[in-house]
């Protein structure tokens, strides 16, 4: 997304060292990365800095934030899904996961590729153009990314929103109303709802290990 605002702490890097070993030790061609959490779990800065840490060795890794790829727009989202329910519409149909895996594909086929980026200033949708001729790895981040097919290594974000209040406040998340509390409880059930596909956690004192 453009505009986001990344906290990086010693907690990312140190998580990311241990993914970045993980994914050495099972390095293969077109190796794919998901990484899920809730908001304000840390999920962009785990991404940079694994992608940053890859980059030193000589491993070319793509971000990609699939909370780009929702059906509706940024700017309608709030109306659609009180008209709809929230309880109702919030969780994994609301990605355009048609598109996601059309990425994927042209990530895999080394093809140039073009998906949605949101200006989280302007709250509009813009469109990023991408070659993949040369990138070696995808990592995947979003609320719902583990859920993505095709993925060779899988970490989930163990913190909730509720740990994570403060991080979203620092970050100018949206304010704390009813209306997006009743959105963070929903997304809370559904991330949780995929936590068995998980390989990795990233406990609650942001420590690496292994899902059992």
């Amino acid at each position: 997304m453009l505009e986001d605002v990344l906290l990086i702490q010693d907690k990312h890097r140190e998580a990311a060292a241990v993914i970045v070993e993980e994914i050495l030790n099972n390095r293969k061609d077109k190796f794919i990365v998901a990484i899920s959490g809730e908001s304000g779990s840390g999920k962009s800065e785990l991404t940079h800095v694994i992608a940053k840490d890859l980059r030193k060795q000589g491993i070319f890794a793509k971000p990609v934030h699939i909370d780009n790829f929702y059906n509706t727009l940024p700017l309608e989202r709030t109306k659609w899904r009180v008209d709809n329910g929230i309880e109702n519409v919030v969780g994994l149909s609301e990605y355009k996961w048609d598109e996601i895996n059309r990425v994927i594909d042209d990530f895999k086929n080394d093809r140039t590729s073009t998906m949605p980026c949101v200006d989280l200033v302007t709250e509009q949708i813009d469109q990023l153009t991408t070659n993949f001729k040369g990138i070696d790895m995808l990592i995947i981040d979003g609320l719902y990314a583990i859920n993505t097919e095709g993925v060779d290594l899988r970490v989930y974000i163990e913190l909730t929103y509720h740990e994570t209040k403060k991080a979203q406040k620092d970050r100018g998340k949206e304010p704390q109303n009813e209306y997006r509390m009743r959105v963070l409880e929903q997304e809370h059930q559904q991330v949780l709802s995929i936590k068995p596909k998980a390989d990795l956690f990233v406990n609650m004192d942001y420590k690496v290990v292994p899902a059992k």
